[in-house]
């Protein structure tokens, strides 16, 4: 058999990283779950994990696994059967036979052991991928309820800048009766006004395919529509350990560990059916004229102990045995694309929560200077000192800078459940 390369030594130099910086506001948190403070959230998670037919196939994935292993396991154990039968023939008396056979394979090199861990952590392997995808189901179903918050938010703002519009062509029609305005600003009014109502009829069927989109991940598409709380509700940052801690808690990453070690084991398997195998093989037999004189009433026994080694069969078991080391090193190399794909992420998510930060920061002053901009604008109008397209370009850039100082609340929030999914941080019930 050759040397395995020493994948464990590659990985843990793979793991040494220099620690993460972050934010003072972020907090030990100790599950997905508990980073948003809501019962009715809780509830639409727990929903998912019992009901979304994918997470649900994931499930019965372990389970076959669990069978796959009692199957591998049998292997190891004696086979016993049973056997019975009669014959009549003419001129003859009738004649019935019993029969008993024991065969067991001997482990002598360890071949059916190392076949069975290698099963053993198939389960495992299996139950962190269920663990993971039951996570990413949490993060999931979290963001999908923000969104439906961050879209019922869109759908106010932008109602009240179809009202402001609307109160604007009010204006403009009766300032035209007195002779001031033109047909021109009231055309220009009413124009804004079509397109903040394609905006807002855009923004309602939004709301309603999300709404399908939630009931789609909990699972349930005959329920009710889900109310979502009417302000964004505190999600917090969760602390990033060392990257070792963080790493270690990463189910998608242990179940790319544990594929190497399966894939070590079967190589070992491989190169053991090399080997000489010796199956030992036990019969009780019997014969007689009556079925109960059959029974096993004076049985004959024999014993059978073979041993057997493969010679020639074409470079089958080679092949084989390269085949399983060729697994075991994709193996290693789809744990380092899971490895450094975690590291990204959390780097990704980390960083991006500094940068929303500061974004959200300058647009907040930017509304702030932008609706004291409005009010002079609104009194310039009156008194004429400004056209309509000047009040119209004002109203517009305040409404988009308030949108867009939402969207960024917004997207802070799903940022920090994206990173405390990808902090290894689990569902728990």
């Amino acid at each position: 058999m050759s040397a395995s390369p020493d994948y464990q030594t590659k990985i843990q130099q793979e793991q040494t990283l220099p620690a993460w910086s972050q934010s003072d506001e972020a907090e030990s948190v100790i599950s997905l779950n508990s980073l948003i403070a809501s019962a009715q959230l809780n509830q639409l998670v727990e929903t998912a994990i019992q009901h979304n037919p994918t997470l649900q196939q994931t499930w019965l994935t372990l389970r076959i696994r669990q069978t796959q292993l009692q199957q591998t396991d049998a292997a190891r154990q004696p086979q016993i059967s049973a056997a019975a039968g009669a014959t009549r023939s003419e001129n003859a008396d009738d004649n019935f036979t019993s029969r008993i056979d024991i065969s067991w394979q001997a482990d002598l090199w360890g071949k059916l052991k190392a076949n069975s861990q290698a099963a053993t952590q198939d389960v495992n392997e299996q139950a962190l991928l269920y663990q993971a995808a039951r996570d990413s189901l949490s993060a999931e179903v979290m963001k999908a309820w923000l969104n439906l918050t961050a879209t019922s938010h869109a759908i106010t703002i932008e109602k009240q800048r179809l009202k402001t519009l609307e109160q604007n062509e009010r204006y403009i029609v009766q300032r035209y009766r007195n002779g001031i305005g033109t047909l021109e600003d009231l055309d220009n009014a009413r124009s804004s006004s079509a397109q903040s109502r394609a905006s807002l009829a855009a923004f309602q069927e939004d709301y309603r395919q999300q709404q399908r989109d939630l009931k789609t991940l909990l699972g349930q598409t005959n329920t009710a529509d889900i109310e979502a709380p009417a302000s964004y509700p505190e999600v917090k940052l969760a602390w990033a350990d060392v990257p070792e801690q963080t790493l270690a808690r990463r189910p998608d990453l242990q179940a790319a560990y544990i594929a190497i070690e399966a894939d070590q084991l079967r190589t070992e398997v491989a190169y053991k059916e090399l080997l000489p195998s010796l199956d030992i093989g036990a019969a009780l037999e019997d014969a007689a004229s009556s079925p109960h004189q059959a029974l096993m009433g004076s049985p004959l026994w024999s014993l059978l102990a073979q041993l057997t080694a493969p010679i020639y069969q074409g470079g089958q078991l080679r092949a084989a045995a390269k085949e399983a080391e060729l697994n075991e090193a994709y193996s290693y190399q789809r744990y380092r694309e899971t490895l450094l794909t975690a590291v990204n992420e959390v780097e990704q998510y980390l960083s991006l929560e500094q940068n929303l930060l500061t974004r959200q920061q300058h647009i907040a002053d930017a509304l702030k200077s932008a609706q004291n901009s409005l009010e002079q604008y609104q009194t310039s109008y009156r008194t004429g000192l400004v056209d309509i397209l000047d009040l119209l370009t004002v109203q517009q850039q305040t409404y988009n800078l308030e949108a867009t100082l939402d969207n960024l609340i917004y997207q802070r929030l799903i940022n920090r459940i994206n990173l405390g999914l990808a902090l290894g941080l689990r569902t728990t019930p």
